[in-house]
């Protein structure tokens, strides 16, 4: 029998990327009771927070749900491998870190179809506020937000052959990808901050932790939302071997991310009734939308050899690894205090499409997607996407 826990306010399901920030807004009302509940641990790895390590918690079930897709017919039947996170912070945690707003015209197209306040003039100011620019603000970047961001030094000469190698071939340099022009050629941001990963953890829910009125529990596995009529009243949640049982007065926040909050919502019977009904699940309501059109950013590696010894190949044998590791436990800089994707590119694929469909990542070494050597030797890659 599960055991009934005291009532909030709000109760926020995932501590990734959007529930970490309501947590923080929402409990900076004293008066406002907030729960928020996390499958996972804490993010006390320091795998986690050491930018170049993020391949190690991708291969470490206890940070990853480790999803696959179904078979693909266009593949071969094979299937998708679906990082996310499961852990404080989410996929916030385990990412790229690869920080990335979108093109203005994205924006724009939602305000076209009903959706005006998600117009690019309207969610800038917002975009702003959250940020925290290493290189400082300006019209578009924000300089006191809870959200570092830093700027790839490009220090690998590769990368500023990359960009070169761009540039020559008629595409356009960019100074901010995030700024006033997103096409072409440039260095990338990321979220990171004096050397470590700043995921949304950091920035919004670990400050708020203090607040009395504020609960975190970790290790909680939200099994279904409950209802009153149509209307969402509180959840069941398995922790510790048992089910508890939590109202909330007000809302319930799904933020469980684009797999686990439509699989959440049809376990407590809303999606499409025919699935629901093969698998025994009593139909709340029928929507057959929920747990379908799920478009994910796929990309491609394009892998080259290289014919210098100036890639990051060096940089994977065992005392080398060691050497980064010790400075970045001291002073929080080196090769341990970047993610690697430190330029990038957005092109169109030609001149007949209005903004950049194409998305490139380079990296100055050839790898395996686990983040291993994918060759003995040198060589680099780009990911398009």
């Amino acid at each position: 029998m599960a055991d009934v826990k005291p009532g909030f306010d709000y109760i926020i399901i995932g501590s990734g990327s959007a529930g970490g920030v309501l947590a923080n807004r929402l409990s900076a009302d004293a008066e406002t009771r907030v729960l928020v509940l996390e499958a996972g641990p804490r993010d006390r790895s320091i795998y986690i927070h050491m930018p170049s390590a993020f391949a190690w918690p991708l291969k470490d079930a206890k940070y990853n749900w480790f999803y696959q897709s179904e078979p693909e017919p266009h593949m071969d039947g094979r299937r998708m491998y679906c990082p996310r996170g499961r852990v404080l912070g989410g996929s916030s945690s385990i990412n790229g870190m690869a920080y990335v707003r979108g093109h203005a015209l994205d924006y724009d197209r939602w305000a076209g179809n009903a959706l005006p306040d998600w117009s690019y003039a309207h969610v800038l100011p917002y975009f702003k506020r959250a940020e925290s620019r290493a290189r400082g603000g300006d019209a578009y970047r924000g300089a006191e937000g809870p959200l570092h961001v830093s700027t790839g030094a490009c220090s690998n000469p590769l990368y500023q052959a990359f960009i070169e190698a761009g540039v020559q071939a008629g595409y356009p340099f960019t100074e901010d990808m995030n700024g006033h022009q997103q096409e072409g050629f440039g260095a990338m941001d990321m979220t990171t901050h004096r050397g470590r990963r700043w995921s949304t953890a950091q920035a919004y829910l670990k400050p708020a932790l203090g607040r009395a009125n504020l609960t975190l529990q970790v290790r909680a596995l939200t099994t279904r939302i409950l209802f009153d009529g149509n209307r969402a009243v509180g959840v069941e949640y398995a922790k510790g071997g048992h089910l508890h049982t939590v109202r909330a007065e007000r809302e319930v926040l799904l933020c469980g991310g684009a797999i686990n909050s439509p699989q959440l919502l049809m376990l407590s019977g809303v999606g499409d009734g025919d699935v629901l009904g093969k698998l025994g699940i009593d139909v709340r309501t029928h929507l057959p939308g929920v747990g379908g059109n799920l478009q994910d950013h796929l990309e491609v590696y394009v892998q080259h050899a290289c014919t210098q010894p100036i890639t990051l190949y060096g940089a994977t044998r065992p005392w080398n690894q060691l050497r980064i590791g010790l400075q970045w436990l001291l002073f929080g800089e080196g090769l341990g205090a970047t993610n690697h994707f430190e330029s990038g590119a957005f092109i169109r694929r030609n001149n007949n499409v209005r903004h950049p469909d194409l998305q490139y990542h380079f990296l100055p070494m050839a790898v395996s997607y686990d983040g291993r050597a994918a060759a003995e030797g040198h060589g680099f890659q780009a990911h398009v996407g």
